[in-house]
């Protein structure tokens, strides 16, 4: 069953106009329908986040490790981006 997750409505604030997304009302009508695969995958989700629950307990600075390991996920993301743009920086460029 196709449903919406929500609409845009048009709002104005001092004579501005603009689209704000308005989300659908929570719990849905009718209910989802949880099949077997999105069951296993959500299941599958949980797993993970409980792992990296687990390990964000047992080690040592791990909020610190989490942050460096984002940080050098989005300059890896910063140099992809710079490619596709036609800019050729490396890595190594964006450490310096």
């Amino acid at each position: 069953m196709k449903r919406k997750a929500g609409d845009y409505v048009m709002q104005t604030v001092t004579g501005e106009s603009y689209k704000a997304y308005l989300p659908a009302p929570l719990p849905p009508d009718p209910s989802l329908a949880l099949d077997t695969e999105l069951l296993q995958r959500m299941d599958q989700a949980n797993r993970a986040l409980g792992r990296l629950d687990g390990i964000s307990q047992v080690w040592p600075n791990s909020g610190q490790f989490l942050n460096q390991l984002l940080y050098q996920y989005v300059r890896k993301e910063a140099v992809l981006s710079s490619q596709i743009e036609g800019t050729q920086s490396s890595l190594s460029d964006l450490l310096l």
